[in-house]
């Protein structure tokens, strides 16, 4: 079975899976640039990296993962997955939270848990909400 044949939603959740691969590469290089190497504070650094990854992995998502490329949408698409990503990333604060404070599990073992069972929450939510179920599997 060729990797075009796989059923919609799986194929969805592979190209996902690698789009948010590429966005953990754009924030955590951003990030490193701005706070290693022009020296802005740590937090501001980790806001870039974070905002240009999830606008990256938005136009990589609406191009190539949904194929949901509605121009007349593009404004209320983009505000909701922000949306969805900032909810995302209070998921996986509290969820790091959770298990290194609370559980006293190993901070990036904690870190690794709460990846990936926010990168679930993340699909579902882009996948029913923002790209409408990718426009009802490109009619």
């Amino acid at each position: 079975m060729g990797f075009s044949k796989l059923p919609f939603r799986l194929l969805s959740l592979i190209k996902f899976g690698i789009t948010g691969f590429s966005g953990l590469l754009v924030d955590f290089s951003l990030t490193w640039l701005f706070k290693e190497e022009l020296h802005v504070n740590k937090f501001l650094a980790n806001a870039i990296g974070f905002s240009v990854a999830v606008m990256s992995n938005y136009f990589i998502n609406r191009f190539w993962t949904f194929n949901a490329v509605e121009k007349q949408k593009v404004g209320r698409q983009l505000t909701a997955f922000i949306m969805v990503s900032v909810f995302g990333l209070l998921l996986n604060s509290g969820f790091l939270y959770l298990f290194s404070t609370v559980w006293g599990l190993d901070f990036y073992l904690a870190k690794i848990i709460a990846i990936i069972l926010v990168f679930f929450w993340n699909f579902s939510a882009n996948y029913f909400l923002v790209f409408k179920a990718a426009k009802q599997e490109n009619e």
